[in-house]
């Protein structure tokens, strides 16, 4: 049965201008190998598809240990030109906490 990703991570978020980005960090540093295998760049993509309309790239930081997650908005209007607040950076890390987690091996 998969957990929400906030029993295991807390999540840092950012934008500026056409960039939103999502630094996931584990609250045990055992939990990393987890995170690899489960948050996946299309898995994340797929959790946020509704507020997503762009590539989301993963990069991982296993001296953090972290992942951090780089969505670039493909409608060009960023976060300084918006009236929306549902699509900025600390939404989507919170939309991210929710994001189901399997803690077998599959």
């Amino acid at each position: 049965m998969p957990v929400p990703l906030r029993e295991l991570a807390h999540c840092r978020a950012g934008d500026k201008g056409n960039l939103a980005t999502l630094s996931v960090f584990p609250y045990d540093d055992a939990l990393f190998g987890v995170l690899l295998r489960e948050v996946t760049a299309e898995r994340v993509r797929g959790h946020l598809a509704e507020w997503l309309d762009g590539e989301v790239r993963r990069y991982e930081l296993p001296h953090l240990p972290a992942l951090q997650f780089v969505y670039e908005r493909t409608s060009g209007a960023g976060v300084t030109t918006s009236l929306e607040l549902d699509t900025h950076g600390k939404t989507l890390g919170t939309l991210l906490l929710s994001f189901p987690v399997h803690l077998g091996h599959g």
